[in-house]
C-alpha cells in the first residue's frame, strides 16, 4: 500500500515531463481511488515535475534497490 511520503519508482516514461521509467519520486498526497500526487526532484532539490499518477504508474522503491543519476533536459 502506497502512502504519503513514500518513495516510489515510475513504471513507464512520461516524455512530456522528461521523466523515464525508473525515475524516483516522493508521494506528496494520496487521493481516493488509487491516485497519487508525486513530486520528482533533481539532485540539488529543484522540482522537475509534480504529477497526479495512478497506482499502475508507480511502485514502491524496494529495499534492495540502488538509485541511479541521470541528466535531464528542459521540456
Amino acid at each position: 500500500m502506497i502512502k504519503e511520503l513514500d518513495t516510489v519508482v515510475l513504471k513507464h516514461d512520461i516524455k512530456e515531463h522528461n521523466l523515464e521509467q525508473g525515475d524516483v519520486g516522493a508521494v506528496v498526497h494520496c487521493y481516493p481511488g488509487e491516485e497519487f500526487e508525486v513530486e520528482f526532484v533533481t539532485g540539488e532539490g529543484t522540482t522537475a515535475a509534480v504529477l497526479t499518477l495512478k497506482g499502475e504508474d508507480i511502485r514502491p522503491l524496494g529495499k534492495g534497490e540502488i538509485l541511479h543519476a541521470r541528466e535531464i533536459t528542459a521540456a
